[in-house]
């Protein structure tokens, strides 16, 4: 029985390896009819799940490397998980390991981008903060206020062209990327993320509201990426989103 029950999930995953010897259908008969279909309708599944869920990928791979990326990734990586929206987290690292794909040096992050497409579509619901609060704010206070953010909120930092690459692979009409640094932040006003790509600092400066930062500080954070930064439009981005959920008032000085 021990044999049985290590040797069925890796021939679950590998159609490629034979079937468990002593396995039996409900009947008692041998189960390698039964079970080759069952095997096959898994592996179908994951790759399905693996399609849904990196369309962008797909689409710069093309559909036939994709599926047998797909295959090899779900021969190798099981489900943790038995909500299929969490499949592929090791994707990302799994195709930056691919020497045949090393000259598509982006992949990786636009799959970590797809990833977090996905997490932020399945996040927590929050109340974003009216935007008359923001304005009753002092203005000798803002410097000093940080903020805190919606779970639905992503960052993704890349040294690619990462919102051009990911809209190029997804939305018909995009133009080729050009050769620039791209991060690209989420947000979730609706029911649906929205990927906005930052200009220099922007990464930077989300990062640190992110991190808990005073609005100061992330605006530092931001300069020192580019001395030109300025964060009022990406914190109309951020209120507009929903992204921006309360404040945290500067603390009094008691010395």
């Amino acid at each position: 029985m021990t044999g049985l029950v290590s040797d069925f999930l890796p021939a679950l995953m590998d159609p490629d390896l034979p079937v468990p010897q002593g396995l039996q259908d409900g009947q008692g008969r041998p189960a390698g009819r039964r079970f080759n279909v069952y095997r096959n309708n898994v592996t179908a599944s994951l790759i399905a799940a693996l399609e849904t869920g990196f369309p962008a990928i797909r689409s710069l791979l093309g559909a036939a490397n994709f599926t047998g990326l797909a295959r090899a990734y779900q021969q190798a990586n099981p489900p943790q998980s038995r909500l299929m929206m969490h499949y592929g987290a090791g994707f990302p690292a799994f195709l930056e390991g691919i020497a045949a794909l090393q000259h598509l040096g982006y992949l990786g992050d636009v799959a970590r981008l797809e990833l977090a497409l996905r997490r932020s579509y399945h996040a927590a619901d929050a109340t974003p903060l009216d935007p008359a609060a923001l304005g009753a704010i002092a203005v000798d206070d803002l410097p000093a206020t940080a903020f805190t953010l919606a779970p639905a909120v992503e960052l993704i930092r890349s040294p690619w062209p990462l919102h051009a690459i990911w809209a190029f692979a997804t939305i018909p009409g995009s133009p080729k990327p050009q050769a620039s640094a791209q991060d690209v932040l989420l947000t979730r006003p609706d029911f649906d993320p929205e990927a906005h790509p930052l200009p220099a600092g922007g990464g930077a400066f989300v990062a640190a509201l992110m991190a808990g930062q005073s609005l100061g500080d992330a605006h530092a954070a931001g300069a020192a990426c580019d001395a030109a930064f300025d964060p009022a439009p990406i914190l109309g981005l951020l209120i507009a989103g929903g992204a921006i959920t309360g404040t945290v008032a500067p603390h009094a000085d008691t010395g």
